[in-house]
């Protein structure tokens, strides 16, 4: 098995030319937040930013647009009318897909909060999209119900579940997942034709073709708002024009790099995922 070794790191860091600007570092749209789950969008850009995209916009309930906008300077913000529960809609739809249409990588799903709304936003956008794509959390649990939209897109799609959430993708117990993590990583990712990252100790990254394992990373992580983090470094690879594959795997070695850097200094029981948004520049200092 194949692992993810910092030379492989270093050879697939986006390249940064000397006369670079915003336009030429990506462009990445993030379709996250809801009421009562602000944190989820803020860490997410925050990491996003931190990992170079040359220009983020964030599309959020008005609702929470002052509080993420108080903390993340650098976006651009795209506020949206929400429903009763304070979600994203699909009144929506056509705006974002827009939107899309312009950027590099979409990022959705970080604390979208899972109801019928969001269910009927996401089926509609992942089936109409075609820039390449990261979904996680409650973007992937808006569509496991009706997970052959996957199949259908032509959108390049990462998915990022941690255990509980490809239990329900894969129809699977999670004991079974854990004890036979990459082979059922593996087999997803071919049968839905996406990349896979299956979160957790020794993090599996696998198109069904390529598959590596993250050995960076602890237990210190385990803390609600770390995948938000991960998602973030990914997308914003991914904009950047990273392959989807190499994406997810560097964005995973920083990410558990950042982890490791916390916990020396911080302690695994002290450490949150803000720091590992605060470590992003010394992690890719380390590797660059």
């Amino acid at each position: 098995m194949k692992y993810i070794r910092e030379d492989f790191v270093k050879g697939n860091l986006p390249k940064r030319p000397d006369d670079a600007n915003k336009g030429t570092m990506g462009t990445l749209l993030s379709i996250c937040g809801s009421y009562s789950m602000a944190g989820a969008c803020t860490l997410s850009s925050l990491s996003a930013l931190r990992s170079g995209v040359g220009l983020l916009k964030v599309a959020l309930p008005k609702s929470i647009y002052p509080i993420v906008s108080s903390s993340v300077y650098e976006a651009v913000f795209l506020p949206l009318d929400e429903s009763e529960k304070g979600t994203v809609t699909a009144n929506s739809l056509d705006f974002l897909l827009e939107n899309a249409e312009k950027c590099t990588a979409v990022m959705l799903g970080c604390g979208l909060k899972l109801c019928e709304e969001t269910v009927e936003f996401v089926e509609k956008f992942v089936s109409s999209c075609t820039i390449p794509m990261l979904i996680d959390a409650d973007g992937i649990n808006a569509i496991f119900m009706n997970i052959d939209v996957l199949t259908q897109s032509k959108a390049d799609i990462v998915l990022t579940p941690h255990p509980k959430e490809m239990s329900r993708i894969s129809g699977l117990s999670v004991e079974f997942i854990q004890s036979n993590r990459v082979e059922i990583a593996e087999k997803i990712a071919r049968k839905l034709g996406v990349t896979i990252v299956l979160k957790g100790k020794d993090t599996v990254v696998t198109d069904g073709v390529r598959t590596r394992i993250n050995k960076t990373g602890n237990c210190g992580m385990a803390k609600g708002g770390s995948g938000d983090v991960l998602s973030g470094v990914i997308a914003s690879l991914m904009a950047q024009g990273l392959d989807s594959f190499e994406a997810c795997c560097v964005g995973v070695y920083i990410h558990g790099l950042c982890g490791d850097l916390a916990a020396k200094d911080l302690s695994k029981i002290a450490m949150l995922p803000r720091d590992l948004v605060n470590y992003l520049p010394k992690a890719f200092k380390i590797v660059e």
